[in-house]
């Protein structure tokens, strides 16, 4: 069951022309690792003037031609950061407040009541976060923090726990619905995707299925579920 339904997803997902930036988490078929997917798309010239970089196990991302960026402020941060057992991915400098909470004692929850969808009026595209806990189970969280059917007066922060993973699969959200003149936000909860045993297979799957023309940099990190050990891989359009 769990098969075909995740197949029929990844399906939607490649016909998806714009589903924007996208989170996967989940757990690999061997249940050795748990999996962090990140990808990024652009439409105009500015989003897609980008690179992801790796420091010392943090991703962030990076203009690809310094002389051609125009607004650095939404499409320059860190996606991927992590300490001790915690294991942060987003789509935007929120991946900063949920590490500075998380390093005080506080909870992920705390840290993106805090925050609200990104000001990039008419879209206000959501912030979409998530997190994986080493704690002895195979659990992880998922966040996404949006306008109420486009109306910047009424934020909605959705919070979605799964705390039995299964091998395998993942659970997949991402900013947009679709591809628009004004870009629907996600709606409803992360759907289930496939996910695979090691970094390239990953990332080649899904590389290969989000759309050629949109797709900039996507990332994976898989994290040993004994020793807590990660390794990461990049790959970038623009090279």
């Amino acid at each position: 069951m769990f098969r075909e339904t995740a197949d029929n997803n990844a399906n939607k997902l490649s016909q998806n022309e714009y589903p924007g930036r996208g989170i996967v988490q989940g757990l690999t078929p061997d249940g050795d690792h748990l999996v962090q997917v990140y990808w990024i798309m652009g439409r105009s010239a500015n989003s897609r003037n980008r690179v992801f970089v790796e420091e010392d196990g943090f991703v962030r991302t990076k203009a690809f031609d310094e002389s051609k960026v125009v607004d650095p402020s939404l499409i320059i941060y860190y996606p991927v950061k992590y300490f001790d057992r915690f294991h942060i991915v987003s789509n935007g400098d929120q991946t900063d407040t949920v590490y500075d909470f998380l390093k005080s004692g506080k909870t992920f929850e705390e840290a993106l009541k805090t925050r609200s969808f990104e000001p990039d009026a008419p879209n206000y595209t959501p912030r979409i976060t998530g997190l994986i806990e080493l704690n002895g189970k195979n659990a992880y969280s998922l966040s996404i923090i949006k306008t109420q059917s486009g109306n910047p007066d009424i934020i909605v922060r959705n919070f979605f726990h799964y705390e039995d993973a299964i091998p395998g699969f993942g659970h997949c959200i991402h900013t947009y619905k679709e591809n628009g003149d004004v870009l629907p936000s996600f709606d409803g909860e992360p759907y289930l995707m496939p996910v695979y045993n090691t970094l390239d297979q990953n990332i080649e799957k899904y590389w290969d299925m989000l759309n050629e023309e949109n797709i900039i940099s996507l990332l994976v990190k898989i994290i040993d579920v004994k020793t807590g050990k990660f390794e990461l891989k990049i790959k970038n359009k623009n090279i």
